[in-house]
């Protein structure tokens, strides 16, 4: 602790000095991020440090697991960054964001011990659709295999999860919102996203397109079902 105290003097007498005219700016004009991440509480994956992300950039909403519960099933921090973030800060783009190794995606696999932890297993209710669909359709995976697909199949699940939330539901039908999935492999220092339209996880590139999981495009669901009368 009295190291991170150390760090806290540091930001006050060389980091805050080094950047006052965006810290100014940023208070003048307040916050006006790029993204939302949604990302896992993982002390070794920080979403601001992957995309080396300045002060202003990002508005971060951290949990075990990277969850998004569907929308009126959980009225938390969660539901409430979304809605915020969108309605009012005006994000456009939204980004799901889990890696390798994580505990919670390996008590997904393997609830043993989690009797003790009832608000731990009661949030992870929120990943059940992942681990379902690895243990029905992958069912021949050993243990590394299977925590890491249940961890990609979860990035899928709280994708489909978020597109439940009004402020996004409204957002992308009038295609002004994208969505991504991202794997963050703590192993190797690589970053997946999801390609929505072959249902994959490939490598950003800097000479490729990025991936998305879901593109800007505009919805006209109402118009074809007036045409159609």
């Amino acid at each position: 602790m009295n190291e991170l105290i150390g760090r806290v003097f540091s930001f006050e007498k060389t980091v805050f000095p080094a950047n006052s005219e965006l810290f100014g700016r940023l208070t003048t004009l307040g916050q006006s991020p790029k993204a939302l991440i949604i990302s896992c509480a993982d002390s070794r994956v920080v979403p601001e440090h992957i995309v080396q992300a300045e002060p202003g950039d990002l508005f971060v909403c951290r949990n075990a697991g990277n969850m998004v519960p569907p929308y009126g099933t959980h009225n938390g921090g969660v539901t409430s960054t979304v809605e915020y973030g969108v309605m009012v800060l005006g994000v456009t783009d939204i980004i799901i964001c889990g890696h390798s190794d994580c505990g919670a995606m390996k008590a997904l696999s393997d609830p043993t011990g989690l009797e003790a932890m009832p608000n731990v297993a009661a949030w992870l209710k929120h990943g059940a659709a992942a681990e379902h669909v690895v243990s029905s359709c992958h069912g021949d995976l050993d243990d590394k295999e299977r925590i890491r697909a249940i961890t990609l199949e979860n990035i899928v699940a709280q994708l489909s999860h978020l597109r439940t939330h009004p402020a996004v539901a409204a957002r992308i039908a009038q295609g002004t919102m994208t969505l991504h999935g991202w794997f963050v492999d703590i192993h190797a220092g690589q970053v997946l996203g999801l390609n929505g339209d072959t249902g994959e996880f490939a490598p950003l590139r800097a000479d490729r397109d990025m991936p998305v999981a879901l593109a800007a495009r505009t919805r006209r669901v109402t118009e074809y079902a007036e045409a159609a009368e």
